[in-house]
């Protein structure tokens, strides 16, 4: 096995490879090649300066530690969603290609049977594999979506090189085989799954619904679930009529006859109004 090198490691994946029979997925393998040839072209970046591995649905690239990554990243973010789109548009619904890629450094040996060995590189797949990372692609337009490693984003993306917006790349935090691995995701980060932003966190149920836990009886202000709150008495049987002074009427006919000493009083029980001996109720 060679001693481990210091490599810029380049990985793309097609969603959705194994759901295509043989004649699309050969197809998809030749978009894939070319995609992934313009891009480091484009970047650049010789083939003289890269290692490839072929893994059937997707393409693992070893580049020189002396390529630009600066460049690299550029291309990617513009180079790929542009011939993602030319090759798209004039694709049947089957033979749509939509990438994963990823970015990372590290240390990587190869061994006497040209496999490639380091924790770094397992630490890239992993970020390949994610959920978080297949999830934001299903959210995406664009047919790409890609993440960088922690390394790459402290070197390269926080520095806000020409083409390479920092803004647009947000920390997430990834489940894995070797436990939770931080990354930085280009775009917005998918609502849902296992792996979430760093930004938030999980959801508390209730926590902004503006519900309260209802008061332990101990407690001060609580109230004994036997406790009523007393209502006001029933108003007595039978007509009642109120006057504020004045002379009272009743349809415009005046009340009068015998009723004395009803001025701002009330009167309850049987009325009889003027006299006449007529009830009212």
């Amino acid at each position: 096995m060679t001693d481990p090198v210091s490599r810029t490691i380049l990985l793309l994946d097609i969603e959705k490879y194994s759901d295509r029979d043989d004649i699309e997925q050969a197809y998809l393998r030749r978009m894939l090649y070319d995609v992934a040839d313009r891009t480091l072209e484009r970047a650049g970046i010789d083939e003289r300066l890269r290692l490839r591995a072929d893994r059937g649905d997707s393409v693992m690239e070893l580049i020189d530690a002396n390529a630009s990554v600066t460049a690299l990243l550029r291309a990617l973010l513009t180079e790929v969603p542009t011939q993602l789109h030319a090759v798209n548009r004039m694709a049947s619904s089957s033979a749509q290609i939509r990438l994963r890629g990823v970015v990372a450094t590290g240390y990587v040996a190869v061994d006497e049977h040209d496999g490639w060995v380091g924790s770094d590189l397992n630490h890239a797949c992993r970020l390949l594999d994610a959920q978080l990372l297949r999830a934001a692609l299903r959210e995406r337009r664009d047919d790409f979506a890609l993440c960088v490693s922690e390394s790459v984003h402290t070197g390269i993306v926080r520095h806000g090189h020409a083409g390479i917006p920092a803004e647009d790349f947000h920390a997430v935090t990834v489940d894995s085989k070797n436990g939770p691995l931080r990354a930085w995701l280009h775009g917005p980060v998918p609502g849902a799954g296992d792996d979430h932003s760093e930004k938030g966190g999980t959801s508390v149920p209730g926590a902004s619904s503006g519900e309260r836990p209802a008061p332990r009886r101990d407690q001060p202000g609580a109230q004994a679930p036997e406790a009523r709150v007393a209502r006001p008495a029933a108003p007595p049987a039978g007509a009642v009529f109120h006057f504020d002074g004045g002379a009272p009427t009743f349809g415009g006919s005046l009340v009068g006859g015998d009723q004395h000493g009803v001025s701002g009083g009330q009167v309850t029980g049987d009325v009889h109004l003027g006299g006449s001996g007529s009830e009212s109720a």
